[in-house]
């Protein structure tokens, strides 16, 4: 007599598996992420069920590997976030938000690359093939030799990739949507896009085309579904941007052939995605001079350097409670670290005042050596002078007020001298003798090593 399929429950959100039903995930937190599924049973003639299985060959660490081949898609900031191009029989997954443009740059990439003679598939389980025509011809590649299908049974999307020859990519908009016919559940659940993706991947490994995977993302930003996907891909991308922004970056959070937190900047406009190769000169291009409260910051983006405009403004209190601290595009609670290290180190009072921080551009930065750009900031809004509109800034801010050195100065300082910089703030070298590369042609150095050397040079200057 067969057995009769058991049950257990996991999580949406992170994958985790349980025997009963339970508010709230342990493994992540979340709530209301426990879903219901069916473990079938192997039978007993399974060649799983017996538990055996062959010797696997072992190698020894020594030993040359060549690099994996690349297709370059023809967009420069899409083969940059990729490492180079798309790899043979590697997955790469890529999330975002609704409308943000990700169904618009794959079916870019993929009529470039199916213009370079190469055989791409576009598999959309969300829109209609006349859907996908119309958006090709207002994006002015209508004519190229692209093949379109759409559909969301895996098995039928399966057996027709094993009929079609010489496949170089397939799209698959998106991984939510697939079904199995197997699997008892609605598309978009946890086992639903965890089985799907499986067999997509396990033919994309065996028959060596690249695959493309468009995911949904939640509320939180994060990626939809099991956490396990993330794993079973070698590239995860997210496509960022504020639609009140032209601007949109794909971001590589993984990348098992290339650098992690590498960008591609594009800027939307209705001729779909354009790419942007100086970044820095787009985000700028809006900046007024001789306004208090902002500052340029000379960051990096993976190996990219990128200048953005940091701006700080200061308003007195409002009400009885607490004053506020809004931040758009950097960390609320770095905010609040330097506004109490301006404060306590520095004799600066803005205990009283609503503090509001911005990134121009919709960029959000991450790392700790935009510090002395939102200080500088700050310090300019407090004191109502201007900074130089020729100056930029990076260094890290300790909990006492010391500049500590960051990573690749030297890239920055050229990016700053390319767009016309002459000055430059950054922290003190840690010794008199230590060794720092001469400066660009007529790029001025101010190094400082405490941030109240900053504010008493900013009133001399005054």
């Amino acid at each position: 007599m067969a057995k009769k399929p058991s049950r257990h429950f996991v999580c949406r959100a992170c994958g985790a598996v349980y025997p009963k039903w339970a508010g709230q995930c342990e493994a992540c937190g979340e709530w209301n992420t426990l879903v219901e599924e069916a473990v079938e049973p192997l039978a007993a003639s399974s060649p799983r069920a017996s538990g055996k299985g062959r010797r696997v060959k072992l190698e020894g660490l020594e030993g040359m590997a060549a690099p994996p081949p690349r297709t370059q898609t023809g967009i420069i900031e899409l083969d940059r976030v990729l490492g180079g191009g798309l790899v043979p029989a590697s997955v790469v997954l890529v999330g975002g938000d609704p409308g943000i443009g990700k169904s618009t740059l794959l079916l870019q990439a993929a009529c470039r690359l199916a213009g370079k003679g190469e055989r791409v598939l576009y598999i959309s389980g969300e829109e209609a093939v006349d859907q996908i025509r119309l958006r090709a011809l207002r994006l002015g590649v209508g004519t190229a030799a692209l093949d379109l299908a759409a559909s969301i049974n895996v098995m039928d999307i399966v057996a027709t990739l094993e009929a079609e020859p010489d496949v170089k990519a397939v799209v698959i908009d998106s991984i939510q949507t697939m079904w199995l016919e197997t699997v008892e559940s609605a598309p978009g659940t946890v086992s639903q896009v965890r089985a799907c993706a499986f067999e997509l991947i396990r033919l994309a490994k065996r028959r060596g085309f690249s695959l493309i995977l468009v995911g949904h993302v939640t509320k939180e930003g994060a990626l939809a579904g099991p956490r396990v996907l993330e794993h079973m891909v070698d590239a995860v991308m997210y496509f960022e941007g504020d639609r009140g922004h032209q601007f949109r970056i794909l971001r590589a959070a993984k990348n098992r052939f290339g650098a992690t937190d590498e960008i591609g900047v594009f800027a939307m406009t209705d001729r779909g995605l354009e790419e942007v190769s100086n970044p820095s000169a787009l985000f700028l291009a809006e900046r007024r001079g001789n306004i208090a409260g902002s500052a340029v910051f000379a960051g990096l983006e993976g190996t990219r350097p990128v200048l953005l405009e940091v701006q700080a403004l200061l308003s007195p209190k409002s009400g009885d409670g607490a004053p506020r601290r809004a931040v758009v595009g950097w960390d609320s609670g770095r905010l609040s670290m330097l506004l109490a290290v301006l404060e306590t180190r520095c004799g600066l009072k803005l205990s009283g005042m609503d503090v509001y921080l911005n990134v121009a551009g919709g960029l959000k930065v991450a790392e700790p050596a935009a510090d002395l750009a939102v200080a500088a900031a700050l310090i300019s809004a407090a004191s109502g002078v201007p900074t130089s509109s020729g100056e930029v800034y990076f260094g890290e801010v300790g909990l006492s007020g010391e500049i500590r050195q960051v990573a690749q100065a030297d890239a920055r300082l050229k990016e700053a001298a390319k767009l016309g910089f002459d000055h430059a703030v950054l922290p003190r070298r840690v010794a008199r003798g230590s060794a720092r590369s001469k400066p660009p042609e007529g790029l001025a150095l101010r190094e400082i090593g405490h941030l109240s050397d900053m504010i008493s040079a900013d009133m001399e200057a005054d």
